[in-house]
């Protein structure tokens, strides 16, 4: 085995495993499947912790990990996929930043640890076991990393922002006044 067919097994092995998991996590948000809350449960988590509206917001982080999560599996636009699941991870970190760093308490290490790793196939790409490579790259073109990644950051930056404004805002209408 060369150098290269160890380093597209190994990336086939990470899309595949990431892929997975972002697939999942998204069909529990979109379809209620493996034991996930579907669009209503989801929607109103979602805007328990700020993301309004809520089922909106459900629905496109549902599509962005089942979507992202699929394409980076298959290795198919794999720098759209991977931004696009490492924005919904973003999103994820941020409900999660509060309990800290580890998992275990409740915190972002896992929400960053999968974005990181989409946003690394993003950058890397698919390997030689992909349908990108079957398909002559058509829609994983150098130039559409740092567009997608960039995208994905602003979107992702602007969403983000909101939500923490609401979260201020309802905190500053549940505080006592100091003086009456």
């Amino acid at each position: 085995m060369t150098c290269y067919d160890r380093r597209d097994l190994g990336l086939l092995l990470l899309r595949l495993g990431t892929g997975g998991v972002l697939a999942a996590h998204g069909a529990q948000k979109l379809f209620g499947w493996f034991g996930g809350h579907g669009l209503e449960g989801t929607g109103q988590f979602m805007e328990s912790v700020g993301y309004a509206p809520g089922k909106a917001s459900a629905t496109a982080a549902g599509l962005a990990e089942a979507g992202g999560g699929t394409l980076l599996a298959l290795g198919l636009a794999t720098p759209a996929a991977g931004a696009a699941a490492a924005g919904g991870m973003a999103g994820a970190a941020a409900v999660h930043t509060p309990n800290g760093f580890f998992n275990q308490g409740g915190g972002y290490e896992y929400a960053a640890t999968l974005g990181l790793t989409a946003a690394g196939l993003a950058i890397t790409g698919p390997g030689r076991l992909s349908l990108d490579h079957a398909l002559g790259h058509t829609v994983n073109r150098g130039w559409m990393v740092p567009a997608a990644l960039g995208v994905t950051a602003a979107v992702t930056a602007v969403v983000v922002g909101l939500r923490n404004q609401r979260l201020r805002k309802r905190e500053e209408g549940e505080q006592e006044a100091l003086f009456e």
